[in-house]
């Protein structure tokens, strides 16, 4: 019997106090996502375990990296460009990552798509004050079509900060008009971005919020404006939007799925040192 899957969770923020006592922590938020996408890619029982890492406030990383089949970076109220002590430490645990430990993989979610780019020859800036949230249509790239199996994707959104191009060695997986990153990977060295499979995919990130259910989506919306962050336009936009279909868990969270069983599939294939492709 094989053993059960491992994820390493780097959790980048502590949710809203609402969201905290509704749902708990960052890394309890993904191992939902992890567990709902379960449904969807035929194999409800598969084994596996969550453990988090509070890298922003007690600054703490795995001891033995190795066990964990992939490292996922959570979203954030930060910034990935800011000059602190906490991002830059995890710019540089990124680069350790993907340089040295290439058989496990890494996703980055929002802030930790950022904080990849941030790290691996790209990068992050605000976008001209212009806010994304709430379910948006992503439209697909033909790489994005294929590895995520729809013609376009749903997901939530909680960002003025983004990726403005696609670093060296990364493909792009889909964009919207606001943003044109909101996705990418990078393949193990030798593979074809024209026939590309899970296996083949190191490094995966998006920019939208998978693991985002509609009522945390509202939590951090009402907060927002309530300090004055969200105006009224954008808010009254995102209520217009609220109940539109989430891919989050049926889609990209089966494909988070696909590449963890791929990566047990492939072991051993993908040891030692990642170069650039």
């Amino acid at each position: 019997m094989s053993r059960p899957y491992k994820i390493a969770v780097l959790l980048c923020d502590t949710p809203l106090p609402a969201i905290l006592t509704a749902n708990g922590n960052y890394g309890a938020i993904f191992e939902k996502l992890f567990r709902n996408s379960l449904e969807a890619t035929g194999n409800p029982d598969t084994e596996f375990t969550v453990d988090a890492y509070d890298v922003k406030n007690e600054q703490v990383y795995p001891e033995d990296v190795d066990q964990y089949d992939a490292v996922l970076l959570t979203g954030s109220s930060a910034s990935a460009y800011e000059n602190l002590e906490w991002i830059n430490k995890l710019v540089e645990y990124v680069r350790f990552l993907a340089k040295e430990k290439s058989h496990i993989r890494i996703f980055g979610i929002c802030f930790g798509h950022q904080i990849v780019a941030h790290a691996l020859g790209g990068e992050c800036v605000p976008n001209d004050g212009k806010w994304e949230i709430g379910v948006t249509e992503i439209g697909l790239t033909d790489m994005g079509k294929k590895l995520f199996g729809v013609s376009s994707l749903n997901l939530e959104q909680m960002h003025r900060d983004h990726v403005p191009d696609v670093p060296p060695s990364f493909h792009l997986l889909g964009s919207t008009p606001v943003s044109l990153n909101q996705g990418m990977v990078q393949l193990y060295p030798g593979a074809s971005p024209d026939s590309f499979s899970p296996a083949d995919v190191h490094i995966f990130t998006v920019q939208g919020h998978p693991e985002f259910q509609t009522k945390i989506t509202q939590e951090i919306v009402k907060a927002r404006h309530s300090t004055g962050m969200l105006d009224k336009n954008i808010v009254d936009d995102y209520w217009r939007r609220a109940d539109k279909h989430n891919d989050g868990p049926g889609v990209v969270g089966k494909t988070l799925w696909e590449m963890l069983r791929a990566s047990r599939e492939a072991a051993g294939s993908h040891t030692g040192k990642q170069t650039a492709a």
